[in-house]
């Protein structure tokens, strides 16, 4: 065992001449207090292959050869995990994720290389630990990001979330044991939610420029853009995201052989996506994605209107000698192919500025389709349905902003409760006329006495004391 590889002591110190490291060759080495131990030794990776293995800042050679041995008893798996880095293991690890969505190799593929890398890309992968990851985690935090501001929260979580799917894949394979990211401390995040375009935030929106980061129109400036885009090319695609929700890949992605106008309904089986520029067509984004859209009859009208404009367009353009191509989609730029889901974004972006409304994401158009349906009295898990949620509280907490004349109704609904349910004492009362209408009323049989009686006994004590029904 301990014949394999070599055993060397070496040192930092540099040839005043060159510059260059002198290694083994420093003449103070036979000091015993001057350089560090290291060893050298081959072992087989991952692949099978053959690798040199180099480990060193041992301070004796007994220690340095014990740590030799250990490491050459270990299993390939085991060995990988205490020779690797960080930086190998990710980059591995990524070359051998076969069903990644594009857009979510993507995002680990920025996260390993803007973040994970520099920052602990250069730590051995078996002796990572927590108190490691944590510093680590808080050098990026006090970078900035492309608008010159602090990391968000969100980031760290992101980058979090591809470590640690990085360290249990490792730990599946066997090289490490426990995923110290696991007990990586990230600052807390506030789940954004939609907020309303009031008068009042509109106000403050042309006097400061500051948005919410989620913003919900109310039905009237729903209402008033629909109107200003009816003649856009595009707007059965801003009428179909606006009332049901559709993600923007899913619109990109229908097509109408999968919307049925006989039995009012539309599937949603795959969506159009983006990987910087490159368009990827695939599955929905969940499978509680892939879903049944109930459809009103106003909405069949648009859509019929739109294939007899998509038909009437394609004759012309053929008949002037141009191409036009049938690829049957049912949003598509005048060539005929589907329209680039990047463009659908710009697009909506040019119409609510020429429009004069305040601004809105294209996403926050699927935020008001369940602001609508919540406020029209669809019931969450109807929904959660129309949306493909996985879950019912991404649906609560997220899509249902209710509009102010929901909460009104609910005030008013929850005070009339209480005081159809007053009882005497309870220091109730109710408006005048229903005052008057209640005299009239006989007293009930859960109340003999009379009423002069009963406001007799309401009256406050002569010491100024209350009783304990007026409290």
């Amino acid at each position: 065992m301990k014949s394999q590889g070599a055993i060397v002591k070496r040192c930092g110190c540099l040839d005043p001449a060159t510059r260059r490291t002198l290694g083994r060759s420093c003449p103070k080495l036979p000091e015993p207090d001057h350089g560090s131990w290291y060893f050298h030794c081959s072992t087989r990776n991952l692949l099978g292959q053959t690798e040199r293995v180099r480990r060193g800042g041992y301070a004796s050679e007994a220690a340095a050869s014990k740590a030799r041995d250990e490491l050459l008893i270990l299993s390939r798996e085991q060995q990988a995990g205490r020779s690797w880095t960080v930086t190998r293991w990710l980059r591995y690890w990524l070359s051998t994720r076969t069903r990644l969505r594009p857009t979510t190799k993507m995002h680990y593929t920025r996260d390993v290389e803007r973040f994970l890398v520099p920052h602990v890309g250069h730590l051995i992968l078996g002796d990572l630990t927590s108190r490691q990851l944590n510093a680590a985690f808080a050098q990026i935090a006090a970078t900035r990001n492309r608008s010159g501001q602090p990391q968000t929260p969100c980031t760290l979580r992101h980058v979090h979330t591809t470590l640690r799917a990085a360290l249990n894949a490792a730990i599946r394979e066997g090289l490490i044991v426990d995923n110290p990211a696991r007990r990586v401390e990230l600052p807390a995040q506030e789940r954004p939610l939609a907020r309303l375009w009031t008068e009042n935030r509109v106000v403050e929106w042309k006097a400061t420029g500051e948005r919410p980061s989620v913003a919900v129109w109310t039905p009237v400036q729903l209402a008033a853009f629909l109107d200003y885009v009816r003649d856009d090319n595009l707007f059965a695609l801003w009428w179909l995201i606006a009332l049901r929700g559709l993600r923007r890949g899913e619109a990109a992605g229908l097509r109408w052989t999968e919307i049925d106008f006989q039995a009012r309904q539309l599937c949603v089986v795959r969506q159009r996506t983006t990987a910087g520029y490159d368009v990827h067509e695939g599955p929905p984004k969940s499978a509680t994605s892939r879903r049944t859209i109930a459809l009103d009859r106003h909405t069949v009208r648009i859509l019929r209107r739109h294939a007899e404009r998509q038909r009437h367009h394609r004759t012309r353009r053929i008949g002037g000698g141009k191409v036009c191509h049938d690829s049957g989609y049912v949003f598509t730029s005048p060539d005929g192919l589907p329209v680039h889901p990047g463009y659908l974004t710009q697009r909506l972006r040019l119409l609510v500025d020429r429009a004069g409304l305040p601004p809105i994401r294209l996403h926050d158009l699927r935020h008001g389709a369940a602001t609508l349906a919540h406020t029209a009295g669809a019931d969450l898990k109807t929904i959660q349905h129309q949306l493909g949620h996985a879950t019912i509280r991404i649906t609560a907490d997220t899509y249902t902003t209710s509009l102010p004349a929901t909460q009104h109704k609910a005030a008013e609904a929850t005070a009339r409760l209480v005081l159809n349910a007053g009882t005497p004492g309870a220091g109730i009362r109710p408006p005048a006329g229903r005052r008057d209408h209640e005299k009239r009323r006989p007293p009930t049989t859960a109340t003999t006495e009379p009423i002069s009686e009963r406001n007799q006994q309401m009256q406050p004590e002569p010491s100024g004391r209350r009783t304990h029904g007026t409290r």
